[in-house]
């Protein structure tokens, strides 16, 4: 399937309600409604945010990056709705952030994930992210796994 991405500011609505969709399913799997380990992304400071929209203009994925450091970006809020799942609209974001990443002259994309989520391990897995040692602000997370790649 085809999808289109489009940057959007954090603040759009087809971002706030992809996040909030996965703020939902998180607080399910976890069992709490806030599951956050480290300092929830916001505006101030997650400076990439795209949307992916299905052929019929349906938001059904996103994803947003925050500076770790000079060279390094930390994958955030990472989301494709249930329906589109298993349809590449999470490998259409993760490249879309890639290469947003990689205009910023970031060499290296970090993220933290839950023990839980074994479809989104599997998917870092198999897009080329390798384990690594926790980064801040997570390095005391209990459940959380930490996965690289260089750009």
């Amino acid at each position: 399937m085809e999808f289109t991405i489009e940057d959007v500011p954090w603040s759009a609505p087809d971002a706030i309600a992809l996040r909030a969709a996965q703020r939902a399913e998180m607080a399910e799997l976890y069992g709490t409604p806030d599951s956050e380990p480290g300092i929830a992304p916001s505006a101030a400071d997650v400076p990439v945010f795209v949307v992916a929209y299905d052929p019929a203009g349906t938001p059904v994925a996103c994803g947003g990056l925050r500076p770790v450091d000079a060279a390094t970006g930390e994958v955030k809020r990472m989301y494709v709705a249930p329906p589109a799942r298993g349809t590449g609209a999470a490998a259409a974001v993760l490249a879309a952030l890639e290469d947003r990443a990689r205009g910023r002259s970031w060499t290296r994309l970090s993220l933290e994930t839950g023990d839980r989520q074994e479809a989104a391990i599997r998917f870092y897995t198999r897009s080329g992210y390798t384990p690594a040692p926790p980064f801040a602000p997570y390095e005391d997370a209990p459940g959380s796994l930490f996965f690289t790649r260089p750009l």
